[in-house]
Formats: structure tokens, C-alpha cells, sequence
């Protein structure tokens, strides 16, 4: 596996231990849906949040949370509302991100609710 790859496997791991730091409970971690992956799905109360994780070393060229694409956001409402639906889950649906931007050994976390809308 990559270092890229490694990297992004521990950066969802410190989103979900900062999420149930947050009193979120984990519904479903890496969810798939035909070409779509959802990193996390969490909820807390009575709002299902789709959450969206992003690591990195530097944002020094793009904010972390812009490099995702229409074409992502689309793939994660698609997920997402094949999940609602497969579960019968009567909820709120909130799309999330989580920044993690690692700098030698600091990590420094940012939690955007409502990042983006799905319409």
C-alpha cells in the first residue's frame, strides 16, 4: 500500500475516533455503492451525516475541503441515498467533511457540517 494510501486510512481513523470524541455513533465506515465510496456515516440524534474525509500534508495550493468534485458530490448523494433508502433510516441527511492537514507530527482537524448541498 502507498504512503498516500496509508495516510488516508489513518486519516479516516482519526475522523471517526474526533466524530465519537463529538457524540456521533458510526453507522457504516468505507459504504459502497456501485462507483461510490462514503467514508464514514455517522449519526447523532436525529441527523445522518455523511461524512467525506480528507487528509493531507499541505494546503498551501487548494483548501482541502475544494478538491472535491462535482462529480464525487454526486457519487456521495447517490450512496448515500441508496443507504437511506436500503435501510429505512427516517432521518435528516447532512453532508459532512473532515479535514485533517498533518504537519510533521501535528494533526490539526476541521469538522465542516453541512459542506456542501445535494441539490
Amino acid at each position: 500500500m502507498g504512503k498516500h494510501n496509508e495516510f488516508g486510512k489513518e486519516g479516516e481513523k482519526i475522523a471517526v475516533d474526533f466524530l465519537v470524541g463529538k457524540g456521533y455513533e458510526i453507522v457504516a465506515q468505507n459504504y459502497r455503492y456501485l462507483k461510490a465510496e462514503i467514508d464514514i456515516i455517522a449519526k447523532k440524534k436525529e441527523v445522518l451525516a455523511v461524512v467525506e474525509v480528507r487528509a493531507r500534508s499541505n494546503d498551501r495550493i487548494i483548501p482541502i475541503a475544494e478538491t472535491i468534485t462535482p462529480k464525487k458530490i454526486k457519487l456521495l448523494v447517490s450512496a448515500a441515498d441508496y443507504f437511506v433508502t436500503e435501510n429505512e433510516i427516517d432521518a435528516e441527511v447532512r453532508f459532512d467533511v473532515v479535514t485533517i492537514l498533518k504537519n510533521r507530527s501535528i494533526f490539526k482537524i476541521e469538522h465542516l457540517e453541512n459542506a456542501f448541498y445535494h441539490f
